[in-house]
């Protein structure tokens, strides 16, 4: 059974049909990787998995449970964190704060530290600048905060959203490193990325987006060496 399974999704914002009922799934312990252009509904995708956005037909379950009209909080409850576009970090407040907002759904509080502590071998760089604002890191320090908040939760899986977004090419780079790691570790992971080649690089499957509708879908790999996906994506 799938970890993550979407069924004929449609999401509109007024009479705009942003999404055209598309359907796929996740597996655990898979990287699976969205691409497509600017406005192709990638991210209307995530905010309506993880309920920050109602779809008006269209199903989502979770590990065997319709998640499709609860409430963003729960969701994170049942095992699922989202790094968002934009990072979306506590400007005004310290790195170990904003770690420590990551645990807030967990119900069982004695092993936070234990967490804490997996985060700051994941990116000794936090650890470092615990006690400096978070507003002032640099934004490849800050991704790597949401990153590591989203796993203060102890996700069964990770909804990222354009990580590497804005980054310097260096930063890039450790940041997949990173995503290929939290995968090993046993975390299954959903990624939204324009960098296709790099999302299809450390991804298992992939499915392309067009205006609302998956147009493509398969191995990642065989994806990187198909032509169109080539000549739309990857610069070829």
């Amino acid at each position: 059974m799938a970890m993550l399974t979407v069924t004929d999704l449609q999401v509109y914002y007024g009479v705009i049909q942003a999404i055209k009922g598309i359907s796929f799934s996740v597996n655990q312990g898979e990287v699976i990787a969205l691409i497509g252009a600017n406005g192709a509904g990638k991210t209307t995708t995530l905010h309506t998995i993880t309920g920050l956005i109602q779809p008006k037909v269209g199903k989502i379950e979770f590990e065997g449970k319709d998640i499709t009209k609860m409430p963003a909080h729960k969701i994170v409850s049942l095992g699922m964190a989202h790094v968002p576009e934009g990072r979306r970090i506590f400007q005004q407040l310290t790195v170990l704060d904003n770690l420590k907002l990551g645990a807030y759904t967990r119900k069982n509080k004695k092993n936070i530290t234990d967490t804490l502590e997996m985060v700051y071998r994941r990116f000794p760089r936090l650890e470092e600048r615990k006690k400096q604002i978070a507003g002032t890191l640099s934004g490849g320090e800050q991704q790597m905060l949401a990153m590591g908040r989203a796993l203060m939760s102890e996700p069964k899986i990770i909804v990222m959203d354009e990580p590497s977004m804005g980054l310097s090419p260096l930063f890039v780079t450790e940041i997949f490193d990173i995503i290929r790691e939290i995968s090993e570790g046993g975390t299954t992971v959903l990624l939204v990325e324009q960098n296709a080649k790099k999302a299809l690089s450390i991804a298992d499957r992939a499915y392309v987006l067009e205006t609302g509708k998956i147009v493509l879908s398969g191995n990642a790999q065989d994806l990187m060496n198909d032509d169109s996906v080539k000549k739309a994506y990857l610069g070829e």
